[in-house]
């Protein structure tokens, strides 16, 4: 089998006269370096993408990826021999053609075809909940606000209800808050609690609650040292794109600010593919484009190697384009001017192979064939190559169901997700916290807090929330307990990072 040490075989790439000419590496070392795989549709982009993940897993890296169409599941699974696969195995010279089988964990926001994966509001921050609400500029200060008040006197704000209470409280005193805070229109309020209605029917409340995952649960390696494979069924959640690039785009920023430094290992300690990546960029601000750019470019000394999927180069920045070490370029199609400038874009990133012009090549290429350039050396891409993919050990096409749920059934993180903790149970955690915090503050009522609504004030009844407690009651006795401190507590509020998650 033509594989090297500290190295993943991805093809075999051909002279002009399409006779084999070398074989083409992934150097681990360089994985950290983050990647690309482009190409149109059917040109064999998730083959591609399923070979690399088979690789590293194989190192002994953890892989975390998204499975658009439900083809990726079948990397659980052993391939079997097919006479398309066996020819491209002696095509490229691959022998003995080995079939294997992967450790895998599925995930799933919905908790239908994997482990249910959830995080808290908190730990999402403001800039990545205003870009999953679509808010205005107006709105997102409001929600900067919310979290500075959450964040300065210790609320959780774990799912969407918790959110909305403060919101509730928010309005109620918008006024008031204005003159500490900065101003608070209702109407913004209003639209706020509207997008949170249309994201609760849409399941993103799925997504907030508790347990929340734990990044070390996607960072495993298997009893027989291969790197986990963490799968995220996203066929149903690509009907809602938006909720779909927002939670990996949260994953990507606690991985950041979670891991620590480590240089640049000899194999990365992740690897995260983020597929149809052109929905984290679509109609995305300025200023969330540039935190992605400086994550990417930081994530690397973490040891995590970020590998962007999608058709067409142009759907990725070029200041994140520029970053983008490791290239593995499909066919793509030239008939409209857009179409011909992706071409072009395409061409120029290559280091030229003088055997052959890039941008014509890229036109005429077959399906499991494509344009390749991975880092060498001291970390210079390679001459580019007209490479044959090599075929996967797994299974192409995705796992039975029976097969799915024997999986989970079976995973390390079984039973640790995939119950919900109580709504109603969370409120009572929460109703003890503020009994236990308000208690010291009974004989000080008046003592000096400064936020409207609070203090003692009983002009105006509390709310109930559905679930029977007194959310703003529960909120004004947390606050209570903060009033002797309040002089200082700014100085401790948390601390969030770069894409607004907190920091730990």
């Amino acid at each position: 089998m033509p594989q090297q040490d500290g190295q993943i075989f991805v093809g075999a790439s051909r002279n002009p006269d399409d006779s084999i000419n070398k074989d083409e590496f992934l150097t681990l070392k360089f994985g950290n370096r983050h990647g690309l795989v482009t190409g149109a549709t059917g040109t064999g982009k998730t083959v591609t993408l399923q070979v690399l993940a088979e690789g590293f897993s194989k190192a002994g890296v953890p892989v975390f990826c998204a499975d658009i169409k439900g083809d990726l599941s079948g990397i659980a699974v052993k391939g079997e021999p097919k006479d398309f696969l066996l020819k491209r195995a002696e095509e490229i010279g691959l022998s003995p053609y080995e079939f294997d089988q992967f450790p895998v964990i599925f995930w799933d926001l919905y908790g239908e075809k994997g482990h249910r994966v959830r995080t808290t509001i908190a730990e999402m921050g403001p800039l990545l909940l205003a870009r999953l609400m679509d808010a205005s500029e107006a709105q997102e200060g409001v929600l900067n606000i919310a979290f500075k008040i959450a964040d300065e006197n210790g609320l959780a704000l774990l799912d969407l209800k918790d959110l909305q209470a403060l919101l509730n409280y928010m309005g109620d005193n918008a006024s008031e808050l204005s003159s500490k805070y900065g101003l608070i229109s209702k109407s913004s309020v209003g639209s706020i609690q509207r997008a949170m209605l249309v994201l609760e029917q849409q399941g993103a409340e799925n997504f907030f609650g508790e347990p929340a995952l734990k990044i070390s649960d996607i960072m495993r390696v298997s009893n027989d040292g291969y790197g986990q494979v963490s799968v995220l069924a996203a066929d149903k959640l690509m009907m809602n794109p938006r909720l779909y690039a927002t939670f990996l785009l949260w994953l990507l920023s606690e991985l950041f600010e979670e891991l620590p430094e480590v240089g640049d290992p000899e194999k990365p300690k992740l690897v995260f593919f983020f597929d149809e990546a052109h929905l984290l960029f679509n109609d995305a601000p300025k200023v969330l484009i540039e935190r992605v750019e400086q994550v990417v470019r930081l994530i690397r000394s973490k040891g995590v190697g970020v590998y962007f999927v999608t058709q067409n180069p142009l759907d990725v920045p070029e200041t994140v384009l520029a970053q983008l070490g490791n290239r593995v370029q499909h066919a793509l199609r030239a008939y409209t001017p857009r179409e011909q400038k992706a071409v072009q874009t395409a061409a120029s990133t290559f280091r030229p192979n003088p055997a052959f012009d890039c941008a014509t090549v890229i036109t005429t290429l077959g399906t499991g064939e494509a344009l390749v350039s991975m880092l060498e050396g001291k970390g210079a891409p390679s001459i580019v190559e007209r490479t044959l993919i090599r075929p996967p050990s797994g299974r192409i096409g995705p796992v039975t169901d029976g097969e799915r749920q024997a999986i989970i059934n079976g995973s390390p993180v079984a039973g640790v997700y995939d119950e919900t903790i109580d709504r109603e149970s969370a409120y009572e955690i929460l109703t003890e916290r503020a009994r236990k915090a308000a208690a010291p503050q009974s004989e000080s009522a008046g003592d000096g807090w400064t936020l409207p609504g609070f203090g003692g004030d009983s002009s105006k009844p509390a709310s109930r929330g559905r679930s029977g407690y007194q959310r703003e009651t529960i909120l004004e006795a947390t606050m209570k307990s903060m009033a002797r401190t309040v002089a200082t507590q700014v100085g401790r509020a948390l601390v969030r990072g770069i894409l607004g998650s907190l920091k730990r």
